[in-house]
């Protein structure tokens, strides 16, 4: 099933009506007078998949929060058969403050693994990895290309700058020749198993979580 931006529920899926906060304490005497909060959300409660910090906070006020401190790397997804992990991954880079996620290939995607973190998320579309080569070129951003194949380095001890573009493949066939030769850089995940590859959402995660443990300062 495919869904268009906006398509999910307020709560996401799993979290129900015990999860967040209830009303502002106290009543609308009480609410604090600071523009960033949603006084529709003091009032009845916020129940979003939100940190703390930005409970009762109107969704611009978060994006303007997020903007100002986004880390300095990019996360890029081939969207050629409609992987399933795309939503996950846009999660994830919500989860780590990516500056930007890009969508290569086909623009619809199933948001529905995102759990609404899309609409805090920048995302942008590209038709094809020729025109993603060509922001990445204009933008001055190198791209690693994160995927097993001969001269990928391991991501503990690969070289990752604190600006770059994290470019992933789909599940099963991976990076595509194109976008394999329009990285800079290649990085694996050091496997330890029988399996010659992990879950797509699962190698962006830890990949982004390496990233972050390199050049982020803590929250």
């Amino acid at each position: 099933m495919e869904d268009e931006p906006g398509a999910e529920p307020t709560i996401p899926v799993g979290v129900g009506v015990g999860v967040g906060v209830g009303p502002w304490p106290g009543g609308p005497d009480a609410w604090p007078d600071d523009p960033r909060y949603d006084r529709q959300l003091l009032a009845d409660g916020d129940r979003r998949n939100v940190v703390d910090a930005y409970r009762y906070w109107t969704m611009d006020a978060i994006v303007a929060d997020l903007d100002a401190r986004r880390h300095a790397f990019h996360v890029a997804i081939e969207n050629w058969q409609h992987d399933m992990n795309i939503g996950s991954i846009v999660r994830s880079a919500n989860a780590f403050a990516a500056a930007e996620v890009h969508i290569i290939g086909r623009r619809r995607w199933n948001r529905r693994g995102a759990m609404v973190t899309d609409r805090y998320q920048h995302v942008r579309h590209h038709e094809d990895v020729a025109a993603f080569a060509a922001w990445a070129d204009a933008a001055g951003i190198p791209v690693l290309a994160i995927d097993n194949v001969d001269g990928a380095q391991p991501v503990d001890s690969a070289d990752i700058p604190e600006r770059c573009v994290l470019l992933f493949g789909q599940e099963g066939p991976g990076l595509s020749p194109e976008a394999l030769a329009a990285a800079s850089g290649r990085v694996e995940i050091t496997q330890y198993g029988s399996t010659r590859s992990i879950n797509a959402s699962a190698a962006a995660a830890v990949v982004m979580y390496e990233w972050c443990r390199r050049w982020a300062t803590p929250r």
